[in-house]
């Protein structure tokens, strides 16, 4: 059936004719060394010589599996070195594993070419579109079972380069594609297939939606342009909807799904998709699709205490997400006094990450809100979220080496910090010692009223 829909497969010397243009850059003298050796693609003398020495007690091993168990370990090291050049000579060579006795051997050999050869060709600097392709298409025919693989991956890869209708093209032909019974796993990748030509669609739809935000309504540009939206989103309606049913991580199928659900107006469809996507147990957990659901119903106008439902699981999967700031501000409005204690606690878990060490916002939330929660007289929650970190927020965030850099970066961030460490560590700390000894007209009010803030709400003991 295969053949007779996509022709004969191409043989062994159709690939021996592509390994010679991968190689096509080496110099005349190393040709002139090269001998071939009937049957076996061997065409580098020094090459010949590695694998001839592959052997137990120092003798010589020429058994086929060694060649070529021998040759693939060569490619892997290359690779692991970006020796491009060297690696596309091995694989040369390498090709003779197609004609292996061992029948395993024999089928899987297809997708480690592809795989390996795949490689090679992105990164080789002699590389072109049209080798890459030539080798695509080849490899999609030796050995059926791949054909749906390296389409999506050939069509990824026309993507990379900004190729959208020849991706397109090579998606519909795997989309058709069949060879005997279907199976699940044909199943899968035809529905992946489908995705990306809805991805595609979504591409076009998006350049018209662009398009209209440019057009009167009353315009039959306008109108035309409209029609071609409608068109476009059945079709991705349909192949996008099938797949984030599938218990997955399919983030951008399941933005451009949603985008496109809330521009016709089908809010609902939105929203349900979203909610699944978030909490049905038969979705891998994802921060992603908290965060999308948060969007939407921030869009929506939805009322507090839902966003910060939803915001609450992410604070557990991603407690240093930027969202986690706009979280504290809802805590911090919400009239639940357990609410109030958890955004003091969500201040805290941002800035115990290396990375927001330098959020000034953060510190600047946490210098302001710890003030007033100290003077509201709620020193046990400030306790608890402080006894876990006495022993190593010192030297993370306060030490004298990190007064002196963010003095001379940051003067803004260095005083919301300094006022953080006077009033977890007194005003013996050395980072709130060296910043209030700062003679600085410009800030001279700012560090006077820290001083202060220091001096009446510090937890720790004066002189400490």
């Amino acid at each position: 059936m295969q053949a007779a829909r996509w022709g004969t497969p191409p043989g062994t010397p159709g690939m021996s004719d592509f390994s010679e243009e991968l190689v096509r850059s080496k110099t005349e003298d190393e040709q002139e060394e090269s001998c071939m050796f009937s049957g076996t693609g061997m065409s580098f003398p020094w090459l010949q010589k590695h694998i001839e020495t592959v052997a137990t007690g120092g003798k010589k091993e020429k058994d086929f599996a060694q060649t070529t168990s021998a040759c693939l370990s060569f490619i892997q090291e290359a690779l692991l070195k970006h020796q491009w050049q060297q690696a596309a000579e091995y694989m040369h060579s390498y090709f003779q594993i197609l004609e292996d006795s061992d029948s395993y051997k024999r089928q899987a050999a297809p997708e480690i070419i592809w795989k390996l050869g795949s490689e090679i060709l992105f990164y080789h600097p002699k590389s072109n579109m049209e080798t890459f392709n030539t080798f695509a298409d080849r490899m999609k025919n030796i050995g059926v079972m791949n054909y749906l693989k390296i389409s999506l991956q050939h069509a990824l890869y026309l993507l990379h380069h900004g190729m959208f209708e020849d991706a397109n093209r090579n998606l519909s032909h795997a989309e058709t594609w069949r060879y005997g019974e279907k199976s699940a796993s044909q199943e899968v990748l035809i529905n992946l297939i489908q995705a990306y030509k809805g991805l595609l669609q979504y591409y076009t739809w998006s350049k018209n939606k662009m398009e209209l935000s440019r057009l009167d309504k009353e315009d039959y540009a306008y109108n035309t342009a409209f029609q071609n939206m409608l068109s476009h989103s059945g079709k991705m309606s349909v192949n996008l909807c099938a797949l984030i049913q599938t218990p997955g991580v399919w983030d951008p199928f399941v933005k451009s799904y949603v985008e496109m659900m809330e521009f016709y107006g089908d809010r609902d469809e939105a929203r349900e998709v979203l909610n699944n996507y978030a909490y049905d147990e038969k979705f891998p957990s994802n921060p992603n699709a908290h965060i999308y659901l948060y969007n939407f119903l921030k869009r929506e106008k939805a009322p507090r205490e839902k966003l910060i439902s939803v915001l609450k699981i992410l604070y557990q999967i991603v407690p240093s997400h930027k969202l986690m700031l706009e979280f504290h501000r809802l805590l911090r409005k919400s009239e639940k006094e357990d609410h109030h204690k958890l955004a003091l606690e969500v201040l805290f878990g941002v800035l115990d990450f290396a990375g927001c060490t330098k959020n000034i916002t953060a510190w600047k939330y946490l210098a302001k809100y710890l003030r007033q929660t100290l003077m509201k007289n709620h020193l046990a929650w400030v306790q608890e979220e402080w006894n876990s970190r006495k022993n190593w927020w010192p030297g993370f965030h306060f030490s004298f080496f990190w007064a002196k850099t963010n003095w001379k970066e940051d003067k803004a961030l260095a005083c919301e910090k300094a006022l953080v460490a006077g009033l977890l560590l007194g005003k013996g700390c050395r980072y709130f010692r060296y910043i209030s000894k700062q003679d600085d007209q410009v800030i001279k009010k700012k560090i006077k009223q820290i001083k202060k803030s220091v001096k009446k709400y510090s937890i720790a003991n004066p002189g400490l």
